[in-house]
């Protein structure tokens, strides 16, 4: 089989299994925070003043991350982003938006949201081998993206794709969105992100305090992994149950 196409099956093979990096991502750093947490020595913020700020500004590249997915699939027509894991979907070819900066930018918000779990383990080798893995991982599934898109639009999709580059973000060819932002859609599909973010900080805090036989919780980890999880529950209760949340075609 050539290259290419070889390439492009493991990218729809990967597409359908993207959220499997992110639990590998967890079970390793995982261990390694504790491993940080058993051994302080080995980092340098671990036990000082500045460690809490560390740990803030981890929780700070998450949301960022998040803020990311939030704009771009707020701003995105119906079947074009989303997290659909069956195959690829795209009705129209997304040009506006964090789209005229940047052809994969829910991939860019995927990046910084698992980047801050990678620092917190105050481990610079992991997270350098979590960037790498990242681009291995997610190289095949943007070839096999950008191959469906090309046999789909054609030229369109080939000059857009000519001036706007993969991943890193070129901010002076912004381009106001087309779409109204669409707050619905935002708060059903992005809501698992939110919870998911202050769920594992506070997972890792409460864990390590507990096997270092501390009490020195994070307090404010746990008030937000408790509020966006009542959010969390509340979003879902509004989707299923009432109408509150349904978009209208205009929105869609």
């Amino acid at each position: 089989m050539p290259l290419q196409e070889e390439l492009e099956k493991q990218g729809v093979w990967l597409f359908r299994y993207r959220g499997t990096l992110p639990l590998v991502i967890l079970g390793i750093g995982g261990l390694l925070y504790f491993r940080t947490e058993m051994n302080p020595e080995t980092f340098l913020l671990e036990d000082t003043q500045y460690e809490i700020y560390f740990n803030m500004a981890c929780v700070f590249i998450s949301l960022i991350g998040l803020a990311i997915r939030v704009y771009t699939v707020g701003h995105s027509p119906k079947n074009t982003s989303g997290r659909n894991v069956e195959g690829q979907v795209a009705e129209t070819l997304n040009i506006t938006g964090t789209y005229s900066i940047v052809r994969h930018p829910l991939y860019l918000g995927n990046f910084f949201l698992w980047l801050g779990p990678a620092l917190i383990t105050g481990n610079f080798w992991f997270v350098i081998v979590f960037c790498l893995l990242y681009w291995l991982y997610y190289e095949r599934i943007m070839f096999a993206e950008e191959q469906f898109l090309r046999k789909k639009f054609g030229n369109s999709y080939i000059t857009w794709a000519e001036n706007v580059p993969a991943f890193i973000p070129n901010f002076s060819q912004f381009k106001k969105p087309d779409v109204p932002f669409n707050l619905k859609k935002v708060l059903k599909k992005e809501k698992n992100g939110l919870a998911a973010i202050f769920l594992i900080f506070c997972a890792f805090d409460i864990a390590g305090q507990f096997i270092t036989h501390q009490k020195n919780y994070n307090s404010f980890l746990i008030v937000a992994c408790a509020l966006t999880f009542l959010f969390y529950f509340l979003i879902k209760f509004l989707t299923k149950q009432t109408t509150l949340l349904n978009e209208t075609t205009s929105q869609q």
